[in-house]
């Protein structure tokens, strides 16, 4: 497994909006081309695309929102395709981007939102050392954050 972070762009965003998960995690996550339409009217975020070599695997959107202040360096919309799933991309999805993250910005911390019952994705994020701060976002998310290592 050799995971890789890549922009998506033009010439990968069709294959990207093919993306999707199993259908009992469709309420988890808004689709891919949601996710674009966004990060194209929102400019702070970073959409990217998970490659295992030539393989899109996932999609990711990252970014830091200055306001509130002080900021906040948040990781959104980590997905990996339902066929790519059970096979360790989640897991090393989230450390290449934690890393990448880490070294893209000098933020304290990182945070993310995570709906309550999606009890997998918090074990992840668990595991890899987030914590619940006990604020939620506007759908009702709760939030968690990881300090910078």
């Amino acid at each position: 497994m050799n995971l890789q972070i890549k922009p998506i762009q033009h010439k990968n965003r069709k294959e990207a909006e093919k993306l999707t998960v199993l259908p009992e995690q469709s309420g988890f996550i808004e689709s891919v081309s949601e996710c674009l339409q966004e990060a194209d009217e929102i400019k702070l975020w970073r959409p990217v695309g998970l490659y295992d070599g030539n393989t899109l695997i996932g999609f990711a959107m990252y970014g830091y929102f200055p306001e509130p202040a002080p900021g906040r360096l948040w990781l959104d919309r980590l997905l990996i395709d339902k066929s790519h799933q059970r096979k360790g991309y989640g897991k090393q999805a989230a450390l290449t981007l934690l890393d990448r993250l880490h070294n893209e910005y000098t933020a304290d911390a990182v945070y993310l939102s995570v709906y309550e019952n999606n009890t997998a994705a918090i074990r992840l994020y668990q595991r890899l050392g987030f914590r619940f701060n006990g604020e939620y976002d506007t759908k009702g998310e709760r939030i968690m954050v990881c300090s910078a290592r």
